[in-house]
């Protein structure tokens, strides 16, 4: 009797068990955006956990893009200095800032720049939020809090932050809508992109032995800084661009020097990347001209034969840059293959600016 006392307990224990967990609510689903897929040859992008990308996010960043409201005189906006049309960069060897004073530095593309690590052409910005608002505050001369206060008193806006952020447009919160548009600007698809995924007809013969100058070690050996898929490193190298100025543009070299001095240590990178910039990326590469982050070479022909000819000579020069010969015919060769990592341009549609 006793057992079957103790049997029936343990059944009763059983069932209470049960009907508990049958009454847990079930956990909420999720609502974090998927991770980045793989996205064709570049691959999965490193989307920050405090900025992850949505679809309405990206459209509330790409109508931040475009609209002047966000500079201090009201005729400056991000696509001022990127613009479509011109591989997302401005065509311009130097371009202006808010108040005329001109850059020092080549607007870069910004092409394929969600995959960098650091941002601007040293290297100076750990993040790409961090990038565009220094550049807001710097090109645009843009007051966050100000210009957030503005965009709050426009209906349109004041609901399409409640809607990302669950809150009103801040300081802060610009420049991650801003950073989630421009992780979307992406060139790939290319000629080479279909020739490597099994189109041969996508580019010719004089492509195809382009690749073999590009990339051979007894020949132009690119690859050395201009590595697939990105085609750029991601890295600083001195080439000598500046250095045929009295005073050269130090690049990277000051900007870890300052940051040691800062912190009362040595650097001896400090003193090796004198004049080392980061390595631009080859992608569309037809649509971004001039080259160079002083923007000094107008045709990529000309950037072609400064990199053959091994940079411009100096105490920092980078190891990796030796001088090239290549035939008449190899030249031409490479420059077709460089050629062929540009995709087919498409109109770009731009959004309704509220």
């Amino acid at each position: 009797m006793k057992s079957l006392k103790i049997l029936a307990l343990a059944l009763l224990v059983f069932a209470a068990s049960c009907a508990s967990n049958t009454e847990k609510p079930a956990p909420a689903a999720s609502t974090a955006p998927a991770p980045t897929p793989d996205v064709g040859p570049l691959g999965e992008m490193a989307i920050p956990p405090d900025n992850p990308i949505t679809p309405d996010k990206v459209e509330l960043g790409k109508k931040l893009f475009f609209d002047t409201r966000l500079s201090k005189t009201g005729n400056m906006s991000c696509e001022t200095c990127h613009q479509p049309d011109k591989g997302w960069a401005d065509g311009k060897p130097l371009s202006a800032r808010f108040d005329g004073s001109m850059n020092t530095r080549h607007t870069p593309t910004l092409y394929n720049v969600g995959y960098y690590k650091q941002w601007y052409w040293d290297g100076r910005a750990a993040t790409l939020e961090g990038q565009i608002t220094a550049a807001w505050r710097g090109q645009m001369g843009g007051d966050p809090e100000a210009m957030a206060m503005t965009l709050n008193g426009v209906d349109a806006y004041k609901a399409d932050f409640q809607k990302v952020f669950n809150g009103p447009a801040a300081a802060d919160n610009i420049p991650k809508a801003l950073a989630a548009f421009v992780r979307t600007i992406r060139s790939q698809d290319s000629p080479w992109d279909k020739y490597q995924t099994g189109d041969k007809s996508a580019v010719n013969d004089d492509v195809v032995k382009g690749f073999d100058v590009f990339s051979n070690s007894d020949k132009a050996n690119c690859t050395l800084c201009h590595l697939p898929p990105l085609f750029t490193d991601t890295l600083f190298h001195n080439v000598g661009i500046g250095f045929d100025k009295p005073m050269p543009d130090l690049g990277r070299g000051k900007i870890l020097g300052d940051a040691a001095e800062k912190a009362g240590k040595k650097d001896p990178e400090a003193d090796t990347l004198k004049g080392a910039f980061k390595t631009p990326t080859l992608r569309s590469i037809t649509e971004t001209a001039p080259y160079f982050h002083d923007g000094r070479a107008q045709k990529l022909e000309d950037a072609v034969d400064l990199m053959l000819k091994g940079g411009i000579k100096n105490p920092n020069l980078d190891e990796k840059l030796k001088a090239k010969t290549l035939k008449p015919q190899e030249r031409s060769q490479l420059i077709a293959f460089l050629k062929s990592l540009t995709p087919e341009q498409k109109p770009f549609e731009k959004p309704q600016v509220p």
